[in-house]
């Protein structure tokens, strides 16, 4: 059953999925499914010591119901118990829209407050690929459809695959651009459980190789309506050959090739969107450029961010107070070191 959120992009969510719930439950995490009616919030649950246990309900909940409060208050509310039998001691959720937001808020007389920070990035960019191949590379950057030939007549080659040989490589990628970037990774064990839960149709590697080497990897995500590119990794040897913008130009082929409309480039943060209010914009410059450059005029998705639907008012003002004491150490650590 196709799950439709009025107002929302996409037709399905796979954050929201039972293929989801499974890779979670491979990873060693309780996970809270929850769908009744055209209601959907499954939901993952995360321990934290001193304070106990969230659900979290990534990229939900979901509605095919029309987003009144009256729609959405009895869901809600079995929702809300179900995560106080599991002892959670709040939901953390992320709203499709500002009045999906609200109607979740006047459904329930708990309290629902912004979340210390987003769980999923606000600013994601997706363009459609319904268009020709032709019409595609003409919506491009000229640098961008510049860098794609360059790299097909420098010789790289790109070809999806699940075996293990090239899954080893790509951890190894992914393990050396966190380093080179300053980013905190995932343990190998987890980008391991996408391989070995995810069905092969639905989690495919993508690898671009150059002069029998492969220098650069990446993973996509494929369900309902939509392509994503969910994770990647490059070396540093051979980075003139451009082996990124080939990968993902060969990806959204591949997307359109299996009847995706919609391909999802993942976060970026533009000044337009953040302007004075994000500090992280420069380290996203290169990031947002690189993505950007595949569909320039095309207009990137702003989401509400992460809530969090208190039902423990203290253990959660134990939790605030715990993160705001680790953002202090944090901010020390930067400016004294």
């Amino acid at each position: 059953m196709i799950l439709y959120l009025y107002g929302m992009s996409g037709k399905k969510e796979f954050l929201q999925s039972q293929n989801w719930l499974a890779f979670q439950k491979a990873t060693g995490r309780e996970v809270l499914p929850f769908e009744e009616g055209g209601f959907l919030a499954n939901g993952i649950i995360h321990r934290l010591p001193l304070v106990g246990k969230y659900v979290y309900v990534p990229k939900g909940p979901k509605t095919s119901i029309k987003y009144k409060v009256s729609s959405i208050k009895y869901e809600m509310a079995r929702l809300i118990d179900l995560a106080k039998e599991k002892n959670c001691r709040w939901i953390r959720i992320e709203p499709e829209t500002e009045e999906i937001l609200e109607a979740i808020k006047k459904s329930t007389l708990y309290k629902v407050v912004k979340a210390p920070h987003d769980m999923q990035p606000r600013e994601i960019f997706k363009i459609d690929i319904t268009k020709t191949e032709e019409e595609l590379l003409v919506q491009m950057k000229s640098k961008t459809r510049y860098n794609i030939r360059l790299a097909e007549k420098r010789g790289v080659q790109v070809f999806a695959t699940r075996e293990e040989k090239y899954i080893v490589i790509f951890l190894d990628l992914i393990t050396a651009t966190s380093g080179r970037k300053g980013i905190t990774s995932h343990p190998r064990s987890y980008y391991e459980k996408f391989f070995s839960t995810l069905p092969k149709e639905m989690c495919q590697l993508f690898v671009a190789e150059y002069k029998g080497e492969v220098i650069a990897a990446n993973m996509m995500m494929f369900y309902g309506d939509t392509a994503t590119y969910l994770h990647g990794g490059s070396g540093d040897v051979h980075r003139d050959a451009m082996a990124p913008y080939l990968l993902q130009w060969e990806q959204i082929k591949r997307a359109k090739a299996l009847g995706c409309s919609i391909y999802d480039f993942g976060g970026i943060r533009t000044e337009a969107r953040f302007k004075n209010q994000d500090s992280k914009i420069n380290s996203w410059s290169g990031i947002t450029k690189f993505k950007t450059g595949f569909s320039p005029e095309t207009a990137s998705t702003v989401f509400p961010g992460t809530y969090d639907i208190v039902l423990d008012t203290q253990q959660y003002f134990v939790y605030r107070e715990l993160q705001s004491l680790k953002q202090a150490i944090t901010f020390l650590k930067k400016r004294l070191f």
